[in-house]
């Protein structure tokens, strides 16, 4: 189908998700998912603003693009893996595709792995000890 004849709503949909640093095979699984139109991978690279299909993205979608950007990495400065949102939606993206296959250890496996997220166990924030004073 040709981007032309892709819905508004479908439109915000792909670019939202691009600017949230979904893969574009990604997002063209959702938009048939949630709007039961076919678009290619290819289609939906011209929707990122940071690639070079998407350098001619209309004013209205690259604002659209870079709001969602900013909202999404709010004060992070690396994008990716790296970061704590993007994991959680990878183990979001994993228990739900474990729910349907009926694989319930991959399910609680993913959840365990949330929660630990959450909690910070993998982050290197640890409390210094109060400095003690000697007094002379």
């Amino acid at each position: 189908m040709a981007t032309a004849k892709l819905p508004e709503a479908a439109k915000a949909f792909v670019v939202q998700r691009l600017a949230c640093f979904d893969s574009p095979s990604d997002v063209a699984k959702a938009v048939n998912q949630e709007f039961g139109v076919v678009i290619t991978r290819q289609s939906v690279e011209f929707f990122d603003p940071t690639k070079r299909a998407g350098k001619n993205l209309a004013p209205k979608w690259r604002t659209v693009f870079d709001e969602a950007r900013k909202t999404f990495l709010h004060d992070i400065a690396l994008i990716g893996i790296s970061h704590r949102s993007v994991r959680l939606r990878a183990l979001d993206r994993m228990a739900e595709k474990a729910m349907e296959q009926g694989k319930s250890e991959l399910v609680l496996q993913a959840l365990r792995q949330a929660a630990e997220e959450m909690g910070g166990i993998y982050t290197n924030r640890r409390g210094l000890p109060p400095a003690t004073v000697e007094v002379i």
